[in-house]
């Protein structure tokens, strides 16, 4: 994880007073707080400045200052190469990659390079001997790179991981290709033109123009009309994915799935899907595909940032791996998984937040409708336990439906392996302290999206991510700080599992096709809607974010699948949306959270409704406009 940065004006040498400004400028040093330095790269004929800025925050292989530089050619990397390029225990991914495109000796080379990386990235380089800057984010968009364009001052343009609140527009770069510009042709046209190499798909080799000319279409209309798109259609940028399996089903495997017999979300209804062979041997191969994109992401990284220093007992007992932990099924499955690979004597923090219920009232009503849906959704009640749960937590402010699921999911957890130390870091967040955060740190990490949804998770990660909270051990509560740099998070279940509400709707009304291409519409639009805020947002503590369901392979498997066998929304909540991983949850031995409905993270954190009732999920957040005037 890193914070990257790139200026470039058109005229050397550098214009006066062009530094980065100081919001900026420490909140990427947030995000890398190991190591920061800058280079200024200036050019006479044709005259133009380039100011580029690193911040790395170390997490393998020898500490790798940036930007690097060679033979002229500069690199800003933040990402993490997981496979598709070999990287050895000793090396650094940055120099690695660096290496390899230092060495292309064409367009297709440099492009055939980004190609072969799976993992998520984002990158800035500068290719001194054509004159070319390079820059984009990786297909699915899990690192955060905004753009600003500023033709009324001598910078031109801004590349950035973070922004400040400002009165120039930043936008996200689009994740839909690589983007090129020539330095020389802005310098003589006195213009911005963008070269966007698109993604293609194998084995066809098509772009998705639709998706490209869409984005293309909506980030034009931001932009200053002195900057200009060029696609190339003959681009060698190789999607790291299969395309999505369209094939729809015959009447009659509908009719079967229809007439599948069940009023509510029981258990024994998923131990019946798994008597067919097919669908257990579905279960199986995801759990191989899944755990392998979880390992990769719990051991790739440095236990022991000094070789030379003896490990410790207190060393041993330092957790470096946390989960975003609502104890729903997408994060019970992930800490189920990392506590395959995770060393058994390492703990593992799951991050569990709460935002204060104001009013002894609505904490009964949070009460009370969690119980009413547990009698619906969990037949299971020996192994949740959730009348325990409730009644023991000494704070009822916090005691929301999250908080409840959360230690239930952690009783699942300590049966499944008694000898980890699973540690249950309870996170209270008060009104005052929302308020007080958003204004100093999460308007910056939001923006540009502003929305009330955006507000609402974007807040709640941040919380969440920081790790800061309580820890009860045999009633002896302690305060707690995770000192883990890696962040595991669910993502990606619902956008390809058909977990939101919306999908339901959209099955509804138009039958498997319908929802098989919402899905391909929901994972195109990640980037832009959820990826790059979250990763901001996370990597404000100095830590990073990994998405195990948008690894590569986990994509190309469940793209694989005809949607059917990922979801059945004629069957009720708890059961038909994400029915593929709850058949895994029961494998896995998560049989209580195996059908728990989908609760959405700002609902079941209790921020949606912590300052206003009244509002809509897609209006503009007034308390982000109100703090960005502060």
């Amino acid at each position: 994880m890193c914070g990257i940065c790139c200026m470039v004006s058109l005229s050397a040498p550098a214009p006066q007073n062009s530094i980065f400004e100081k919001d900026i400028l420490n909140n990427l040093k947030r995000r890398g707080p190991d190591r920061s330095q800058q280079l200024e790269k200036i050019v006479f004929h044709p005259p133009y400045w380039c100011l580029f800025s690193g911040h790395v925050l170390h997490l393998r292989g020898p500490m790798t200052p940036q930007p690097v530089e060679d033979s002229g050619n500069v690199f800003l990397w933040n990402g993490e190469i997981f496979s598709g390029i070999s990287v050895e225990n000793e090396e650094n991914d940055t120099q690695v990659i660096f290496r390899q495109l230092c060495s292309c000796n064409s367009d297709s080379d440099f492009l055939t390079v980004l190609s072969s990386i799976q993992g998520p990235w984002s990158f800035i380089f500068y290719q001194a001997s054509r004159h070319c800057l390079w820059f984009g984010r990786d297909y699915f968009g899990r690192r955060s790179l905004l753009w600003q364009f500023n033709k009324d001052t001598d910078t031109v343009l801004v590349l950035s991981s973070v922004s400040s609140v400002s009165n120039n527009q930043w936008l996200e770069v689009p994740a839909s290709g690589i983007f090129q510009i020539d330095l020389q042709d802005c310098v003589a046209l006195k213009s911005i033109t963008l070269m966007l190499h698109p993604w293609k798909f194998p084995p066809t080799q098509n772009i998705v123009e639709e998706i490209v000319t869409e984005v293309i279409n909506i980030v034009s209309k931001s932009l200053p009309a002195y900057v200009s798109f060029v696609m190339n259609k003959s681009t060698s940028l190789v999607a790291p994915i299969i395309p999505l399996n369209k094939e729809i089903s015959d009447m009659t495997m509908e009719s079967q799935f229809f007439s599948f017999p069940s009023i509510v979300a029981d258990v024994e209804v998923l131990q019946k899907f798994l008597a067919e062979h097919h669908k257990k041997k579905r279960a199986h191969q995801f759990i191989d595909v899944l755990s392998r994109a979880v390992k990769k992401r719990v051991l790739c990284l440095m236990r022991n940032t000094d070789p030379f220093r003896e490990v410790s007992d207190t060393d041993l007992k330092k957790s470096h791996i946390a989960v975003l932990f609502s104890g729903g099924i997408d994060s019970m499955i992930i800490a189920a998984l990392a506590d395959r690979h995770v060393p058994l004597e390492e703990p593992i923090d799951l991050l569990n937040v709460a935002f204060e219920i104001t009013g002894q009232g609505n904490q009964n009503s949070s009460i009370k409708k969690y119980n009413k849906k547990k009698k619906q959704f969990h037949p299971c009640q020996e192994c949740l336990n959730i009348n325990n749960i409730v009644t023991s937590d000494s704070s009822l402010s916090f005691n929301v439906p999250d908080r409840i699921t959360g230690r239930a999911g952690l009783e699942e957890l300590k049966i499944i392996n008694p000898s980890r130390t699973w540690n249950f870091v309870e996170i209270n967040v008060t009104l005052e302290d929302l308020k007080a955060v958003r204004v100093k740190h999460i308007r910056h990490l939001i923006y540009p999206l502003d929305t009330v949804l955006d507000d609402s998770i974007g807040c709640a990660v941040w919380f969440a991510s920081r790790g800061e909270g309580l820890l009860t051990n045999q009633g002896d509560v302690q305060p707690y700080k995770s000192p883990a740099k890696i962040v595991l998070t669910g993502i990606g279940a619902d956008e390809q599992l058909a977990g939101y509400s919306r999908h339901r709707a959209c099955f509804k009304k138009s039958g498997f096709e319908g929802l098989s291409e919402e899905l391909r519409m929901e994972l195109s639009r990640i980037s832009s809607r959820n990826l790059g805020r979250d990763d901001r947002v996370i990597g404000d503590h100095g830590k990073e974010a990994r998405f195990p369901f948008l690894d590569e392979e986990v994509v190309s498997f469940l793209n694989l699948l005809p949607v059917w066998e990922k979801a059945n929304l004629a069957l009720p909540r708890g059961i038909g949306e994400k029915l593929l991983l709850r058949l895994v949850a029961v494998e896995l031995g998560l049989t209580a959270s195996a059908v728990l409905p989908k609760r959405a993270m700002q609902f079941g954190s209790r921020i949606a409704k912590m300052e206003s009732t009244s509002e809509k999920a897609s209006d503009k957040c007034a308390r982000l406009q109100s703090a960005s005037r502060e």
